[in-house]
């Protein structure tokens, strides 16, 4: 049993969800988190009530920063990673960067890993990837030192957004769309993988600086629909229809969803023909990296945590 304290400010998202059944497998027992998503706070109570949660708005100070008092390490995981409005991702991304900042040079925190984004070296010119530059920025200007890990497209339990949704709505329809050509290359992460990188930090304090932390196989979007179709079982067919209407559904979505799964500045970032580094992450961090199929068996096969969905 291990009782130093990990507070996860942004815990209840994807990776957040993901990392704390490996923390708790690996001997964690006082684990904190801080997340202002109520729904997904709960479902990460039901599941784990001997986790500390907390529901607070990161980018508000307030009470919240107790729970930074004598921990061992801060995982800094709150991010915006959807949405229509340009101040949403300046505040979660930025802001609530700044506030987690504060509490960790307050208390002296001696470990800190930051949860970056690859996007910080893509071609996209998006809200996303603008408030994550900003972000990455104020992490590596505070001084404070710690490992920044930049990870691709992420998917694993619990997965709202991506290859979850997409998934899920294969599963629903007769037709899976497809945009263009659909030769569009991915590097798809697998959250398990990464939740064990992120301990490796938590646990090696001679892991610092930066990292492109990518899927160890590129795949083309259409195959990687190919083989999520396998893993679920979905009986859609997938058809290529042209961009330019497949760009026209997505806007005529956004004006009756102010909150769309998928968004026209997604599939710009999906067409930006990014190739990301692929490191050596399994040797750097100890950390073996599973087949991609194996990854998305073990996504959707899981008895509880694959039928859980997160909100977005």
């Amino acid at each position: 049993m291990n009782s130093q304290k990990i507070v996860l400010p942004g815990g209840a998202g994807l990776v957040g969800q993901n990392l704390i059944p490996r923390l708790k497998a690996r001997g964690y027992t006082d684990l904190v988190v801080v997340d202002k998503h109520q729904h997904n706070l709960e479902v990460l109570a039901k599941l784990h009530p001997d986790v500390t949660c907390e529901l607070a708005d990161l980018a508000r100070t307030g009470d919240w920063v107790r729970h930074f008092e004598g921990a061992h390490a801060v995982v800094i995981l709150q991010a915006q990673i959807g949405g229509l409005k340009a101040d949403e991702f300046a505040l979660n991304n930025e802001t609530a960067t700044e506030n987690i900042l504060q509490a960790i040079r307050r208390y002296g925190v001696p470990r800190t890993v930051h949860i970056s984004s690859s996007v910080v070296e893509s071609v996209a010119d998006d809200m996303y990837t603008k408030s994550k530059k900003r972000q990455e920025k104020m992490v590596l200007d505070s001084g404070i030192p710690c490992p920044i890990l930049r990870p691709t497209l992420m998917f694993g339990w619990f997965d709202r957004k991506h290859i979850g949704w997409l998934s899920r709505f294969m599963k629903k329809v007769p037709v899976f769309p497809i945009p263009g050509h659909g030769r569009y290359m991915r590097q798809p992460l697998y959250a398990g993988d990464f939740s064990n990188i992120i301990i490796s930090c938590v646990e090696n304090h001679s892991l610092n600086g930066t990292y492109n932390i990518s899927g160890q196989e590129r795949i083309d979007y259409i195959d990687l629909i190919q083989a999520v179709k396998r893993a679920t079982s979905a009986s859609a067919i997938i058809l290529k229809i042209p961009y330019s209407l497949f760009y026209s559904l997505l806007s005529i979505w956004a004006i009756f969803d102010s909150d769309p799964p998928f968004t026209t500045e997604q599939l710009a970032a999906l067409t930006a023909k990014d190739d990301f580094e692929v490191i050596d992450w399994p040797d750097i961090f100890g950390v073996p990296s599973t087949p991609l199929q194996d990854a998305l068996d073990e996504t959707f096969a899981h008895p509880e945590y694959s039928k859980v969905v997160l909100e977005f």
